[in-house]
């Protein structure tokens, strides 16, 4: 990203799950993408992640930070992503509706436990707590 450019979102990835880093090279090749800060976990810095996100909190499910500087997880970070992708923006619209998002967190909660099976080393992918969602 030019360094010139404001990011609209950040977006805290799990660099060694490869699903994850699968889906997220697939955003990453999209228009818009550059506007977006994409931080992998796998090489990142505690400081990267700020105050507010613990590295076990952004290892456990995909997190993204708005413009604005709210933390947001699960599928509404994902709503948050396809806001900022041109292509995905309608799609990003309807995912943040009340309903919607509830039905989505719903699927990305049974996705995450599935995905330990896709780990080398599954206690580095820990399942997330059953708070609520941000």
């Amino acid at each position: 990203m030019n360094s010139e450019t404001p990011s609209l979102l950040t977006v805290y990835y799990d660099g060694g799950c490869p699903v994850c880093t699968r889906e997220i090279g697939f955003y990453q090749r999209r228009r818009g993408a550059g506007r977006i800060r994409w931080v992998n976990l796998a090489h990142c810095t505690d400081e990267d992640l700020g105050t507010d996100l613990s590295r076990a909190a952004a290892t456990a499910r995909l997190h993204a930070r708005r413009s604005d500087g709210l933390l947001v997880s699960g599928a509404r970070a994902f709503a948050a992503l396809w806001q900022t992708l041109p292509a995905f923006r309608l799609a990003g619209r309807v995912a943040a509706l009340p309903g919607i998002v509830h039905g989505l967190e719903g699927g990305y909660r049974g996705f995450l436990k599935v995905r330990r099976l896709w780990r080398r080393n599954a206690d580095a992918c820990p399942l997330p707590d059953n708070t609520r969602f941000k």
